[in-house]
């Protein structure tokens, strides 16, 4: 009997223990805090909870500038994008006006020379340039039988050469850098004739003339008219060097006018050259 007693005992001081410890914890409820606007519990709670808050709010504000500036990349990526394609439309009608003034300006040069030469003349593509023999030849791109032989071919800076094959929608053009070429020429400067032959790597040299002529680096070179094949003024290269030749002649060295590495369309004059049996019939003429 005394233990069941001494149990009961411990019980009941336990079940005051416990209520102590409940009034206690209700007590510590009602406390006013320090500042006196809440419990003391409430502000401890609150001062437990509200740093977690305070993050929860920096997390959420941090999120949504994250996906504000994830939209705002993308619609600067799409405008980046229209703005590259506008750019891109804008070359491309650039390049086209410039090709069609371009156009213009080797029309206007065309003129200028069926103005000179008073020949009508007629544009040409070049389809083939001979680089391998340091362009001695180039093909020609022209309506079926619009060229014939030895008509002569003229750029907007001076003469290429002549035709000495036409074939169908075809022609070849022999350049005057070609050893095998000549052209009657004369210095513009003095009117003084003389022939102009392909030399090496692209260059010509005026022959057949006279030492005492008066010949200057920088003398521009034309057409003398005088071959049968091409009309007079068109001009044909610069002196670039003047030496003794033999004892009769000067050495001169010409540089063309035309850059034959360039070329990329021409015009054909259409200008019946002297009938070969008339040329023949004068084995001794000579500029």
């Amino acid at each position: 009997m005394r233990g069941a007693g001494h149990v009961t005992e411990r019980r009941t001081r336990g079940l005051l223990a416990g209520l102590l410890v409940l009034q206690l914890v209700l007590l510590t409820i009602q406390l006013p805090d320090p500042t006196g606007e809440r419990s003391y519990l409430e502000g401890t709670l609150l001062r437990v909870v509200a740093p977690f808050g305070s993050l929860v709010a920096v997390v959420g504000d941090a999120a949504d500038r994250l996906a504000g500036e994830i939209a705002s990349q993308r619609l600067l990526a799409a405008e980046n994008r229209r703005l590259r394609e506008e750019v891109q439309a804008l070359r491309r009608e650039a390049i086209r006006r410039a090709g069609v003034e371009d156009e213009l300006r080797r029309l206007e040069a065309a003129l200028d020379y069926s103005a000179t030469v008073e020949v009508p003349v007629r544009v040409a593509d070049v389809v083939y340039i001979d680089h391998a023999s340091w362009l001695q030849t180039l093909v020609l791109s022209v309506p079926a039988g619009a060229v014939g032989v030895n008509q002569p071919v003229v750029s907007g800076r001076g003469l290429v050469g002549r035709v000495v094959v036409a074939a169908g929608r075809y022609a070849k053009v022999q350049l005057i850098t070609d050893r095998a070429a000549s052209v009657g020429a004369m210095i513009q400067r003095t009117r003084r004739q003389g022939l102009v032959r392909g030399a090496s790597r692209g260059g010509l040299e005026l022959h057949f003339v006279p030492l005492q002529a008066d010949v200057e680096v920088g003398d521009l070179v034309v057409t003398a008219g005088i071959d049968g094949v091409y009309p007079r003024g068109l001009p044909v290269g610069t002196v670039v060097s003047v030496e003794p030749g033999t004892e009769l002649f000067h050495r001169i060295r010409l540089t063309p006018r035309v850059d034959f590495g360039v070329l990329d369309q021409v015009y054909v004059l259409d200008r019946e050259p002297v009938p070969e049996e008339i040329r023949k019939a004068l084995p001794d003429a000579r500029p």
